[in-house]
């Protein structure tokens, strides 16, 4: 996809949510196609710098083609679990003065029929954000148990009809391997009873399987604590979350780590009591009318913001 195709979702507020620095060192946890780190790049200054992550070979190489002749600007490749891991060969732990995660998968992603996100376009049912790396949705679709299959589906997607759907699965399969989106597309529609209005039957199942292919939720719980460590005091945590699941642990983790917790009444706060490391900044964003009319991709997106505080201790 042409970078001019590809909207960045919330763009000007996250902007404003970073805070930004022209000298700064920012992190974009999830490089996707660059749009946010486009806008970023362009209000740094020569001793600003951007560090890139994406386990997704295809955004890495769109990464390199774009941006490879400044100075400024790196990408690794990687899940955004890795983020300590990158922090610290630099040698920037506290240093940083923004991190961002745009959750999700990407539109290029969703659009390339081949990667197997989408069940709008037909292909290989794989929906790894790195294709080199584990298990293919379809190599775990032909083997897990009906239980294991209707527990993603209704963990993961929030799908009542996960059981149902699971049962079909575990029969179609057994007459023949289910390879690609529109097999698993059509079972699901035979399997879904009822339609909710505007939505396809398939979009809860598909979303289910992908976040449980790519352990989206693990990456995010273990990403969150090592931006906190990577941020400087002042710096800025922010994150788009599309799903509820998503936001709930982000809104918890920022409402934990922005809290301490009180001994009982009448007793007195102990001396090495752990101080907040974040303070949470406004309420939670949502894109406006105009946005979601323009880009209707981001009707479900959700941008939260917190600060680090300056002095705290790590509870």
């Amino acid at each position: 996809m042409d970078e001019t195709e590809h909207v960045p979702v919330l763009l000007a507020e996250v902007l404003r949510a970073l805070n930004l620095h022209a000298d700064g060192t920012y992190v974009d946890a999830t490089y996707g196609r660059g749009g946010h780190a486009k806008a970023i790049l362009a209000l740094l200054g020569p001793g600003g710098r951007l560090i890139a992550l994406d386990r997704d070979p295809d955004a890495v190489a769109d990464a390199r083609r774009r941006f490879s002749q400044d100075a400024r600007f790196e990408i690794h490749r990687g899940p955004f679990s890795m983020l300590a891991e990158v922090i610290g060969q630099q040698g920037r732990a506290q240093q940083v003065q923004g991190v961002l995660f745009d959750l999700g998968v990407s539109s290029p992603q969703l659009d390339a029929g081949a990667r197997g996100f989408s069940f709008t376009r037909e292909g290989p049912l794989d929906m790894r954000m790195d294709p080199a790396s584990g298990e293919s949705a379809a190599d775990w679709i032909n083997r897990a148990s009906a239980e294991e299959i209707a527990d993603v589906l209704f963990q993961l997607g929030e799908e009542r009809f996960g059981r149902r759907i699971a049962r079909a699965i575990v029969s179609s399969r057994s007459a023949q391997r289910i390879e690609t989106t529109a097999a698993l597309r059509e079972i699901v529609a035979r399997a879904v009873p009822t339609r909710e209005r505007g939505k396809d039957p398939a979009t809860r199942s598909f979303q289910a399987i992908r976040i449980h292919i790519n352990r989206e939720l693990d990456e995010l719980a273990a990403a969150l604590p090592q931006a906190v460590d990577a941020l400087a005091p002042g710096g800025r945590l922010v994150v788009i979350s599309f799903h509820s699941l998503e936001d709930r642990i982000v809104k918890r983790f920022m409402r934990r780590e922005s809290s301490v917790e009180m001994p009982p009444r009448g007793l007195p706060l102990p001396a090495n009591t752990p101080q907040p490391r974040l303070r949470i900044v406004g309420k939670a964003i949502k894109p406006e009318e105009a946005e979601t009319r323009a880009n209707p991709r981001a009707r479900s997106a959700v941008l939260r913001v917190a600060e680090r505080v300056t002095g705290a201790t790590h509870g």
